[in-house]
């Protein structure tokens, strides 16, 4: 078993925000990441389905409501207490799904080979122990279990180190990366104007960091998607250039592993 290197969470003081996020019309999770996740998991009909890093239970409620037995863990209390409340409210004639607070990289509450398929949306980027998540992913997967994950792009959405440009005498709206290679970790600021923000940290790693800790981990890459945004920009001069750069550059990754043996 591994030894718990996470001992508290960043997003506990942004876990409201986060759930009001979540709750607008138009969300990314909810129309770019959801789709590929569900389409990635096949999910069927009684298969024991982990949602890990799973905030306030967005994903879970949607593996739920397609007939798996769900099972939720996220390290930060507050947005697992978030998940319970909507539960509570939404979900009271449906298969109730498993809460546990803990880190990652510490599935002690399930036995080895118990889960069908795994998942990790847009948490993996705040995790800081991923060779020790990964290899508790493993241990509790079925073999030829799944493991999807979803992450902000490393490529075009790195922390600090990238950032949208616009060359007005070609009219070409570009994405600008100052560094990919190195690993690095740096607090955002949920609210940059603000003093005193509450901010979460994030951790850059390139695409190959992570096709190494999977096969470390006795995965198997089957699919890769590349996942762009849905939003449009206002009219104006620049509009048809922001849209076309949107279509062209993505903003999420999708790498769909299975487990070998």
């Amino acid at each position: 078993m591994f030894k718990k290197k996470e001992t508290k969470t960043s997003w506990g003081a942004v876990a409201s925000w986060y759930d009001d996020l979540l709750k607008k019309d138009g969300s990314y999770q909810a129309d770019v990441v959801l789709p590929s996740v569900l389409r990635l998991l096949e999910i069927k009909k009684g298969e024991t389905v982990l949602d890990l890093a799973s905030g306030q239970g967005f994903f879970a409620r949607h593996y739920r409501d397609l007939g798996a037995k769900v099972i939720a863990s996220d390290i930060s209390h507050e947005l697992i207490d978030i998940a319970r409340k909507t539960d509570l409210a939404t979900g009271k004639d449906k298969e109730p799904i498993k809460y546990f607070i803990e880190p990652s990289n510490n599935l002690n509450f399930l036995p080895d080979g118990s889960v069908d398929k795994i998942s990790i949306v847009l948490a993996l980027q705040n995790i800081e122990d991923v060779a020790g998540t990964f290899a508790e992913c493993a241990r509790v997967l079925k073999p030829g279990g799944k493991f999807v994950f979803v992450l902000n792009h490393p490529a075009f959405r790195i922390p600090k180190e990238s950032s949208w440009g616009f060359d007005e005498k070609e009219e070409v709206q570009y994405r600008r990366v100052d560094k990919y290679l190195s690993d690095y970790r740096v607090a955002i600021k949920m609210h940059p104007g603000e003093k005193d923000s509450d901010f979460t940290v994030s951790f850059h790693r390139p695409i190959q960091y992570y096709f190494k800790m999977l096969r470390n981990s006795g995965f198997s890459v089957n699919n890769l998607e590349e996942l762009i945004s849905n939003k449009k920009s206002q009219e104006g001069p620049r509009q048809r250039a922001e849209d076309k750069a949107r279509k062209e550059i993505p903003i999420f990754m999708a790498i769909e592993a299975v487990k070998l043996g």
